[in-house]
Parts: C-alpha cells; structure tokens; sequence
C-alpha cells in the first residue's frame, strides 16, 4: 500500500477525514488576530527591552556604589533611566499593556522580572 501511494497510486482516503479536523485544531492554536499579533509582538519585546534596563540599572547601582562613577556621569545616568521608564511607560499605554504584562511566569523558575 505504500508503495502505491509514494508511486503516485493509492487511495488517500483514509487520510481525507483528517484534514477538517487537523484546520479546525490549527486554527483555534493559531492567533490570525492582527492587533493580537501586534500585542504580542510589543510584549515580547518590551519584557526584553524591560529585563535589560533592570540589568542596566542594576550594574549603574553597582558603579555608582563603587564610586567608580563622577558626579556627571552618575547624574546622567540617573537621567537616562528616568526617561527610559518614562518611554516604557508611553508604550506599555500605547499597546494596551501593564507591567505585570511584562512580568512573564517562568514556571519553576518562578516570574522573570
């Protein structure tokens, strides 16, 4: 029976009840939903963009304890940050998202943020 069906003979029959069944499951894993996708999309990047400004932050905090960091610099950075979140903010309301949007649950590993 292999044979044929590979050789182009054979009836796929058995295989044509599938096909509805496997389109409908598709369809309600798959989001097609644009301003979803977009939501999503924006999720994932801001948790990533949000991760990496609290390691940012974290590692200013360590210089400036350190006193590794001038008066300017340290200012600067406080600066920096303060209209990071600010522009974080702007689009967390722009794309309907909160910041525990952004806090992603890892499971055992507990939330990422």
């Amino acid at each position: 029976m292999s044979d044929k069906i590979l050789h182009g003979q054979g009836d796929l029959d058995p295989f044509a009840g599938e096909l509805p069944r496997l389109g409908d499951a598709l369809s309600r894993r798959i989001n097609t939903d644009q301003q979803g996708l977009e939501r999503g999309l924006a999720q994932l990047v801001l948790t990533i963009v949000e991760l990496l400004r609290q390691l940012m932050e974290r590692q200013a905090l360590r210089r400036v304890d350190g006193g590794s960091l001038s008066e300017e610099q340290v200012e600067r950075l406080g600066r920096t940050f303060m209209e990071l979140d600010q522009r974080m903010a702007q689009l967390r309301d722009e794309f309907g998202l909160t910041e525990e949007d952004l806090n992603l649950d890892l499971g055992p590993l507990g939330s990422l943020l």
